[in-house]
Order: structure tokens, then C-alpha cells, then sequence
């Protein structure tokens, strides 16, 4: 069963040695349509991104635009394609 693209907020490292590394990433994520929002933090190497997608599939993109390892640091679910986050209801 194929994976439904939810809102997620997603925090990776990625070795960004220059300006111009920095410059490529910033086109890279601009252009994936998923992508609502992005934060490069150049100075530790983290790039933080906000959106609907499959985190995994967006780690791969990357990759392999950057030709640079992708070391994903956290995962957070905000919610559905629809805005709806589900609660669980203690029993």
C-alpha cells in the first residue's frame, strides 16, 4: 500500500562545505513542489523542511541532486493532507 504524503516538519544534516553548496541546496528545495517552507543552517549543517511529502522519498531526492550524504535527524508528523491530526483517547 502506497504511503499518502501527510504534513511533515523534517530536520536533516547535510555537509555543506561552501557558499555555492548552500546556494545548489536552497534551488534544490525551492523547486520540490512538496516543500511548503525551508531553513539552512549552514554554520551546524542542518537543514530543516516543512510540507507534504514522504520523508524518505525527499532524503533520496536530495541525495542524489546533492551527490552528498543525508542523515535524517528527526521526524515530526503534524497531521494529514486534510490538516487533521489524530488523537488518541486514553481507555
Amino acid at each position: 500500500m502506497l504511503e499518502q504524503p501527510r504534513l511533515y516538519s523534517m530536520v536533516m544534516r547535510i555537509n555543506l562545505d561552501c557558499n555555492a553548496c548552500c546556494r545548489k541546496m536552497r534551488r534544490i528545495l525551492l523547486r520540490m513542489r512538496e516543500i511548503e517552507t525551508h531553513l539552512i543552517e549552514k554554520q551546524y549543517n542542518i537543514i530543516s523542511i516543512y510540507g507534504r511529502f514522504i520523508p524518505a522519498d525527499v532524503a533520496i531526492k536530495i541525495k542524489k541532486k546533492m551527490n552528498r550524504r543525508v542523515e535524517i535527524l528527526e521526524i515530526q508528523d503534524v497531521g494529514d493532507v486534510y490538516g487533521h491530526v489524530e488523537q488518541t483517547t486514553p481507555s
